[in-house]
C-alpha cells in the first residue's frame, strides 16, 4: 500500500542512514570485547577497523539533532508561531521525560534507576525547548546565536570543574561531560553537554528554509554543495594546522596509521566545531546526491527515517535483550547485563564481549528484524495524520 506524503524524501533517507548506522554503535556497545571499559578511539589500544567502526557512527548524533531542527521548521510552515512554540516546548519536555524514564530503563534494565545517563534524547529535548523560544527571533539572530554556540564553545574548553556544587553541575550540563557519583547506589552520567547541540538544532531549523516549496532546487543544490565542501575544507585547514576547534590537537605518532587516526580523532562530548564540520559536511553532500534518487535501497532507508523515535527505543530494547540471550547461550551471568550503578562501577564485564566479526552480523540482523515493525508503524502514522499524539512518537 502506497500512501501519499508531503515529506521530503532526501531528508528522510539521510535520517534513515544515520539511524541504521546508529544501531552499529549500540550493538558494538553491548557486544564488543571490553566495550564498557575501552575507548575505541584510544590510539594505544584500538585497531583501524575498530576506530573506523566508531568514527562512522559519529555521523549519527549531529545529523539526528540537525535534522530535528529542520523538521521543526518544516512542521511549522503551516503553523502560527504560538502553535509551533507549544509543539516544540511540549515535545521537548516529553523527550526529556522519555530520556530519564524510558531510555534509561531500556539501556540498563535497572528498575531502581540507580544509574541515570543523559544522552542524545535528552540533548534533543532540551534543545527543542530552547528552539521553542528562539523561533520568535529574526532568522539572522538565530543564525548568529547558532554560530556562536557551535563555533565559540571550544573557547571554553579550558574551564574544567571537578566538584559537585550547584555551579559545577550546571557547567557539566552545559559543557563538560561528567560522571557524578552521588553515592554508591546512585550515579548520574551527564554524557551530552548541551551548548553546541542547542546551536546545532538552531542552525538545522534555519536549514529548513532550503526546503520550502518555492525554493529553487538548483539553487538549493548549490548551497548544499558549497556548505558541504566548505565544511570539509574548513576541517582540513583548521585541523591540519591545529588552529582551533577541538579539545585535543592531533599529533605525529610512531606509525603512519596512528598519525592518520590521530588526525581524525575529534571530540564528541561535547561535539567540537571540527567534529561537526567533518560530520555535517558529508551530510550536505549526501543530500545533494540523493535529491531525486529513488530505488529499493532508498525505500528501505526511508522507513527508518520516518519513524526515528519509535526505531530508537525499539532497537535499543532488541539489542539489550539480544545481549542477555548471548550471555545465556555462552553460559555467562545474564545479571551482569542489568546495568546498575554497582555493575557500572564493577569489573564484571571487563572480559565480556565478542569480536567485530560477531558485532557486524548482529547489527545487520537487528536492522532487518526491525524493518517490518518500523514499516508497519510508518504506514499507520501516514494513514492517521489526524491523530495529534502521533507527532510525539
Amino acid at each position: 500500500m502506497q500512501i501519499k506524503t508531503n515529506r521530503i524524501e532526501s531528508i528522510d533517507i539521510l535520517r534513515g542512514v544515520v539511524m541504521v548506522i546508529m544501531a552499529l554503535d549500540h550493538v558494538k556497545a553491548y557486544f564488543h570485547y571490553g566495550s564498557f571499559f575501552i575507548d575505541p578511539t584510544n590510539l594505544e589500544t584500538t585497531t583501524p577497523i575498530l576506530f573506523f567502526t566508531r568514527f562512522i557512527t559519529h555521523y549519527c548524533a549531529p545529523v539526528f539533532v540537525f535534522l530535528a531542527g529542520t523538521s521543526a521548521f518544516l512542521y511549522g510552515r503551516k503553523k502560527t508561531k504560538t502553535e509551533l512554540f507549544k509543539f516544540l516546548f511540549s515535545r521537548g519536555i516529553w523527550l526529556i521525560f522519555l530520556e530519564i524514564v524510558v531510555n534509561n530503563l531500556i539501556w540498563t534494565f535497572d528498575f531502581n534507576f540507580s544509574l541515570q545517563i543523559f544522552q542524545i534524547i535528552w540533548a534533543i529535548g532540551f534543545s527543542m525547548v530552547c528552539l521553542s523560544l528562539l523561533i520568535y527571533l529574526p532568522k539572522k539572530a538565530i543564525l548568529v546565536i547558532g554560530i556562536i554556540l557551535i563555533a565559540g564553545h571550544n573557547a571554553l574548553d579550558g574551564i574544567v570543574m571537578e566538584g559537585q556544587s550547584f555551579w559545577d553541575i550546571i557547567w557539566y550540563v552545559l559543557h563538560q561531560e561528567q560522571l557524578l557519583v552521588i553515592n554508591p547506589g546512585h550515579i548520574i552520567y551527564l554524557h551530552y553537554p548541551l551548548i553546541p547541540w542547542i546551536g546545532l538544532m538552531a542552525l538545522g531549523y534555519l536549514f529548513g528554509t532550503f526546503y520550502q516549496k518555492d525554493f529553487d532546487v538548483s539553487l538549493r543544490k548549490k548551497w548544499l554543495l558549497g556548505l558541504g565542501l566548505g565544511s570539509l575544507v574548513f576541517f582540513l585547514i583548521f585541523r591540519g594546522f591545529n588552529i582551533y576547534g577541538d579539545l585535543i590537537p592531533w599529533s605525529v605518532q610512531d606509525t603512519s596509521t596512528k598519525t592518520i587516526l590521530s588526525f581524525f580523532k575529534v571530540t564528541k562530548y561535547p561535539p567540537s566545531l571540527l567534529f561537526l564540520c567533518i560530520t555535517l559536511g558529508p551530510a550536505m553532500l549526501f543530500l545533494v546526491a540523493f535529491e531525486t534518487t529513488k530505488n529499493k535501497l532508498t525505500d528501505f532507508l526511508l522507513v527508518f527515517g520516518r519513524v526515528p523515535l519509535f526505531y530508537y527505543f525499539l532497537h535499543m530494547l532488541v539489542i539489550h535483550v539480544f545481549a542477555i540471550i548471548g550471555i545465556l547461550i555462552f553460559s555467562g551471568n545474564w545479571q551482569n547485563m542489568i546495568i546498575t550503578s554497582k555493575e557500572f562501577m564493577s569489573q564484571n564485564l571487563v572480559t565480556y564481549g565478542y569480536s567485530l566479526f560477531v558485532v557486524y552480523p548482529v547489527w545487520i540482523g537487528v536492522v532487518l528484524i526491525l524493518y517490518p515493525f518500523c514499516r508497519k508503524y510508518m504506514m499507520y502514522k501516514q494513514a492517521n495524520k489526524d491523530k495529534w499524539w502521533l507527532s510525539y512518537l
